[in-house]
């Protein structure tokens, strides 16, 4: 991803000045939240498994679950760059990267596995983009040959190598890894072997004059279309058999190309991938819910976002520094807030819900 790594736990926690949530929604009467914890940094990710909550704090390192007094039980500690984490029955998977500073260069990256009988596994999803690089089928970069746009934006580019395994769902006997470095979805195995499911294609963005004169740039830019990479960054599994991928738009984040941010459907048989949804500013996460309808968080537009099942999106939540989002069989919708530095804020975990909302106290992994 040759992008800023805005999901580095230092670029996003100084971004925000959060205030307690305060919601809203189109419908008449909408559900009031109920904060259940400010005892958190940088939550990631999230996942609903029956009563219990468990949170993925990339800022601490710190994969625990939430308990009724708020705070937050660890399972598992020190992890570099822990950002996903899923289950299934007794199963426990979480992402990890290591990041080398100031370079911003990802040197190692993957999925931890531990399975009922407590076997820890490490899926190496780094060494597999290293041998294989599956986005190197894509080509992204500037469709221009002037040597004004080249020399600004540069030339047009293959996918280079890099992992940041982000976001996993329990999927068939394995799991599925969204890796927002190798713009890829990953299959792991129970055993542990990872592979390539699908590749993301390219987001493209035509260059407006309203964009170069708000990022600064050369006039020559206007109307170049140029093929950002995409940035999967969370993965869920419907019903249907297909997954559901949220995405980055590989570029800047403002709104100066647009709100780019996407919604996409995976069929994993194929690897071919189906817009959905856009005009996300930040989609970060995405949790999938009752009657076909999907929520997307928006995590620069300080939202959540309701898609329907006709692909028609309505605002269902406004919620600054949102994260991350889950769903829960009774309906509840739990999200999670980005803490703050400047001001300082903590990081939150909000349940919405117009109905009883029950958290269980710890059961150790």
């Amino acid at each position: 991803m040759r992008t800023t790594r805005l999901l580095a736990v230092s670029g996003i926690t100084a971004a925000f000045v959060l205030i307690a949530p305060t919601l809203a929604s189109a419908a008449s009467d909408p559900p009031t939240p109920e904060v259940w914890s400010t005892h958190l940094a940088a939550p990631f990710g999230l996942e609903v498994d029956g009563p219990r909550v468990l949170v993925a704090d990339g800022g601490t390192g710190t994969l625990g679950q939430l308990q009724p007094d708020g705070t937050i039980a660890p399972i598992v500690s020190g992890v570099d760059g822990l950002s996903g984490v899923a289950v299934r029955g007794k199963w426990l998977a979480y992402t990890s990267t290591h990041t080398q500073m100031p370079e911003f260069i990802n040197t190692a990256s993957g999925l931890n596995i531990r399975t009922p009988q407590g076997v820890r596994i490490y899926a190496d999803t780094h060494a597999w983009e290293v041998a294989h690089n599956p986005d190197q089928i894509n080509t992204y970069g500037p469709r221009s040959e002037d040597p004004c746009v080249l020399g600004a934006l540069g030339p047009r580019y293959e996918g280079a190598v890099d992992s940041h395994a982000y976001s996993v769902a329990s999927w068939r006997d394995g799991w599925v890894v969204a890796d927002a470095g190798a713009n890829a979805l990953f299959k792991v195995d129970a055993t542990g072997h990872v592979s390539t499911l699908a590749v993301m294609p390219p987001q493209s963005a035509k260059i407006t004059e309203e964009a170069v004169t708000e990022l600064g740039m050369p006039s020559c830019l206007v109307g170049t279309t140029y093929d950002f990479e995409p940035v999967p960054t969370d993965v869920e599994v419907g019903t249907d058999g297909m997954l559901y991928v949220t995405t980055l738009p590989g570029g800047p984040e403002s709104a100066a190309l647009g709100a780019r941010g996407a919604l996409w459907r995976v069929d994993p048989a194929t690897g071919d991938s189906e817009w959905l949804a856009g005009g996300f500013l930040g989609a970060t996460n995405l949790a999938l819910g009752k009657n076909g309808v999907i929520y997307v968080t928006e995590l620069f537009g300080g939202r959540v976002t309701a898609v329907a099942a006709d692909g028609t999106s309505s605002p269902y939540a406004a919620l600054p520094g949102v994260v991350a989002v889950e769903t829960a069989p009774n309906g509840t919708v739990w999200a999670a807030t980005m803490g703050n530095e400047d001001p300082p804020a903590p990081g939150t975990i909000v349940s919405i819900s117009n109905g009883k909302v029950k958290v269980q106290a710890q059961v150790k992994h």
